[in-house]
């Protein structure tokens, strides 16, 4: 039994700048590297290395609209909305993923005032102008030319209602049942899956989501990201707690899985979830 039932897609997901609130499309187009406009853009601090909700939870109220031509619209509390455009070609600065140097073109000066008056913090905005070459995916689990944006790690993240479901259970069962059942937005994924059973996806190599066929390349191992209410930016113990006891596997908090696209196409809500390996 593969556990997927009726499986099919319940929402899509893509976050244009890492960190900040997205948007909720009803289709995607899927690129090598990601869904279109997902994590294209990210914060830098002054030494160059990525800022995300791990360091500021505010990121979590703060959002980024897609915009024709690949700019972004960033809005947040007690600010005036911005828009930003796609940078022209310019010299390239490094921001730092996680220990891995990726070079991006930095954002206008306004943008850079903006984020950093948000957070009052010394910060830059970043577009990846090519994902095709600017970042491979970690070669430990990856094909000869595989890239991807300024995602975590990997293309794309798909989650199951049937997981989240049964981590609600157990976090009902345990000292913090008070913070659930949590939201599936703590997770921050591109594709979420209802009709499967839980933890299905812990045995899936390969998928069609659509008429797009993907590598599962590996489990996603969580952070404190997950901790935050992205409705408050408070931080709190679950899903951290419950997965530290239920699924911990080598030091890592697993919930989810990470995607490599095999074949280009265009994904949508209601598609039907196959397991093909």
């Amino acid at each position: 039994m593969d556990g997927m039932g009726n499986a099919e897609v319940e929402s899509i997901h893509v976050h244009p700048v890492k960190a900040f609130r997205g948007v909720s499309p009803r289709e995607a187009v899927v690129e090598p590297w990601g869904l279109t406009g997902d994590r294209r853009w990210t914060l830098v601090d002054d030494g160059g290395k990525v800022v995300t909700q791990r360091e500021e939870p505010r990121l979590a109220l703060a959002a980024a609209e897609p915009l024709p031509g690949g700019g972004v619209r960033l809005s947040a509390p007690g600010m005036a909305p911005l828009t930003v455009e796609v940078p022209e070609p310019a010299q390239t600065v490094p921001a730092n993923v996680f220990g891995t140097e990726v070079e991006g073109i930095p954002a206008a000066a306004a943008a850079h005032a903006w984020c950093g008056t948000y957070l009052g913090a010394e910060v830059r905005l970043v577009h990846m102008d090519d994902p095709a070459t600017r970042r491979p995916v970690d070669p430990d689990y990856a094909l000869p030319g595989e890239t991807v944006s300024f995602a975590d790690g990997y293309p794309l993240l798909v989650t199951t209602l049937g997981s989240l479901d049964a981590l609600n259970s157990l976090i009902a069962e345990g000292p913090h049942a008070a913070e659930g059942p949590l939201p599936m937005n703590r997770f921050r994924p591109n594709v979420v899956v209802a009709g499967t059973a839980p933890w299905a996806e812990d045995h899936w190599t390969r998928i069609s989501i659509g008429e797009v066929v993907f590598r599962v390349a590996k489990p996603s191992g969580r952070c404190v990201v997950t901790t935050t209410d992205q409705t408050t930016a408070v931080r709190g113990k679950e899903p951290l707690h419950t997965l530290a006891r239920h699924r911990r596997t080598g030091g890592r908090l697993l919930f989810g899985q990470n995607l490599v696209p095999l074949s280009p196409g265009t994904i949508a809500v209601g598609d039907a979830v196959r397991v093909l390996g």
